[in-house]
């Protein structure tokens, strides 16, 4: 009978507990708990999540898939309320100074930054440390309905409303804006993910919804693949290279669950669609291969949080017979 170092060229690894960074692929035995593993490839899927403390649309999200933020939003009326995602649930955290939706957040759990939105229409902008939010520098020009991405030192923003802003952009070094490149196509509500010197703009409103991708690089935006599904007020999370778009509006006043991954130059459609299809999400939470979908309208204001995992590596146990 063929041995499995014959078929490998090695032996299998007896271990007492399961590898810290596995490769696909990989098999061992568990000495403690005496069986044989094997790490592979998990599906692709949203599973759900714990729900956010309060129902809201139209709010700003910062962070990753276990150390998430959501604050403010709509409630309805306008909410200053912020939260904090351990990977399981939610908890309350600092509330904003000005209460606020359709507006941008970037950074961290304990580095957020939150700027622009309505209500009435501000520039504002608020600084996160993981208590408490304190006053940053006003926006050049106060606008709503805007993407925004990067860290609380090294934050960008970029279209919005009113229409004059809609194709503009404005870089935070942590204590001011300054101008930056303007968009090829103004727009808003769309969605925005990166860093402040490799940004990406994608979908958002110019009259019907649109699909145009754009890529920026400090200074110039460029246009590059189209999503396949046009759409604004989506929820996006990731980098210029591996970015993730899920669910908005393609028509309102419709909402979709659709998902689509890009890798720096075209997108394909994720076999995996949100559970509950909604728009006006918690923005920027996450990468593409781990994000977090918070709140939402769809049809009404929610509270569902829905994870993302796309790629990762799991453990197999396997059996014999």
């Amino acid at each position: 009978m063929t041995t499995f170092k014959e078929i490998s060229g090695q032996l299998i690894r007896t271990l007492s507990s399961d590898p810290a960074n596995l490769l696909e692929g990989q098999i061992w035995y568990n000495s403690t708990i005496g069986v044989l593993k094997v790490s592979e490839v998990l599906p692709t899927a949203w599973s759900s999540g714990g729900n956010l403390t309060t129902a809201r649309s139209d709010l700003g999200g910062a962070g990753t898939q276990t150390a998430g933020l959501a604050f403010g939003g709509s409630v309805p009326g306008v909410s200053n309320a912020t939260e904090e995602y351990n990977g399981t649930s939610w908890s309350p955290g600092g509330n904003l100074g000005t209460a606020r939706y359709t507006f941008a957040g970037a950074g961290t759990q304990t580095a957020g930054l939150a700027f622009g939105g309505s209500a009435p229409t501000t520039g504002a902008t608020e600084e996160y440390n993981g208590s408490i939010w304190t006053g940053g520098g006003t926006m050049l020009g106060a606008r709503f309905a805007l993407a925004g991405c990067g860290t609380q030192t090294a934050g960008l923003g970029f279209g919005g409303y009113p229409v004059p802003l809609a194709a503009s952009t404005e870089a935070y070094n942590g204590s001011a804006w300054t101008a930056g490149g303007s968009m090829n196509t103004g727009r808003r509500v769309l969605g925005g993910c990166g860093t402040q010197t490799a940004a990406l703009g994608f979908g958002g409103y110019i009259g019907p919804t649109t699909n145009i991708t754009e890529e920026y690089n400090g200074s110039v935006w460029t246009t590059s693949g189209n999503l396949n599904t046009a759409r604004s007020q989506m929820g996006s999370a990731g980098i210029q290279t591996a970015a993730l778009a899920f669910g908005g509006s393609p028509t309102l006043p419709t909402q979709t669950g659709i998902t689509e991954e890009y890798n720096g130059s075209v997108w394909a459609t994720s076999p995996a669609s949100l559970a509950t299809a909604r728009r006006s999400m918690a923005n920027t939470i996450g990468t593409q291969a781990s994000a977090l979908a918070a709140g939402g309208f769809g049809p009404v204001k929610t509270a569902v949080t829905e994870e993302y995992n796309s790629g990762l590596i799991g453990t197999k146990t396997l059996t014999t017979s």
